[in-house]
């Protein structure tokens, strides 16, 4: 074991879930495909989980609900536990509320990163200098880091 880094978690926010079962040439493919090696593994809830399957079955084609469950098991992503209410409220006023269970979730789950591709409630200015555990990234933009 000398030698060997810590793994760090991503936590694939439901957008990037469903870009992923839509192309297995985009960006968000990509960062699953990151998340199943040496240095980075992937986090979720099981609130997001839901939120992308019922987007992929109501707006993608049948191959990418295939593709979503094959994802999923490859991935083999860290579930973090439901979060409560109250560590949700907390994040209230740096995001909106619909999405902050996922940043509620990130925290929870000792995130090192919160990959996305909602630019207008996660991935935006305001939101990245908010102080949080954790950096927001688009898909590209963690793809870059990772490969510089």
């Amino acid at each position: 074991m000398t030698g060997e880094t810590a793994k760090e978690g991503v936590f694939i926010d439901a957008s990037v879930w469903i870009a992923a079962s839509g192309s297995s040439s985009g960006g968000s493919s990509l960062v699953l495909e990151i998340c199943g090696g040496r240095h980075f593994y992937a986090l979720c809830s099981q609130r997001v989980l839901q939120e992308a399957q019922t987007n992929v079955r109501a707006k993608l084609p049948v191959e990418a609900l295939v593709r979503f469950y094959r994802l999923l098991a490859a991935a083999e992503p860290g579930i973090v536990s439901p979060v409560a209410p109250d560590e949700e409220v907390q994040y209230s006023g740096i995001i909106a509320e619909k999405d902050a269970h996922v940043v509620a979730a990130a925290v929870r789950g000792g995130a090192a990163y919160l990959v996305t591709l909602d630019r207008k409630h996660l991935a935006n200015a305001e939101t990245r200098k908010a102080g949080l555990p954790f950096q927001i990234l688009l898909p590209g933009e963690f793809v870059n880091l990772v490969l510089h």
